[in-house]
């Protein structure tokens, strides 16, 4: 596989995990799981820069992957967005496992498509200029991800990714109350 499609690939699961962490780190606070939320981040964080050839932190990746492995069981299933963290938290796994060389038969696409499943999980629908539904925008999102990277390289991303992750943060907030 080409080197540089395989770091792009990462750059895009990373910046969706980030974008739709937006959303969880206010979900997680409401339900008094910020404590494991916060180390699932740190890890996507240390990818994104990672990416510019700082190399990883193994111990964040190694808290990120635990964490995202048990925060969908530990979110109260009755808790509103519920599927939502629990289709994050695999997104996550999927992103985290791509920076192993080991991991052949993962690949970015099928990782991506961890984002849009947890979109459609979102238990209401959204104002977020013309989208009415999460995936939607989530497809929006990737798209636009998609293109900032390709023309403008990962500081466009990075910023584009802040961005949306703001738009994921106030829809959690409305629909937590």
């Amino acid at each position: 596989m080409d080197e540089a499609l395989d770091s792009a690939g990462l750059a895009l699961c990373c910046a969706a995990a980030i974008r739709l962490g937006g959303a969880v780190q206010v979900l997680t606070a409401r339900s008094g799981l910020i404590d494991h939320s916060s180390p699932i981040m740190a890890g996507l964080e240390n990818i994104m820069v990672s990416l510019d050839g700082r190399g990883f932190d193994d111990d964040l990746l190694g808290d990120a992957f635990a964490e995202s492995w048990s925060l969908d069981r530990r979110y109260p299933a009755g808790l509103p967005g519920h599927a939502f963290v629990r289709g994050w938290s695999i997104l996550v796994f999927g992103t985290v496992a791509l920076t192993r060389p080991s991991q052949q038969d993962i690949v970015a696409a099928q990782t991506l498509d961890f984002a849009s499943e947890a979109t459609a999980a979102w238990p209401s629908a959204v104002r977020i200029g013309p989208f009415a539904t999460l995936a939607r925008f989530e497809a929006a999102c990737r798209q636009e991800a998609e293109d900032r990277l390709r023309e403008n390289g990962l500081p466009a991303l990075r910023q584009v990714t802040e961005d949306r992750s703001e738009s994921y943060r106030q829809v959690a907030e409305q629909l937590v109350g």
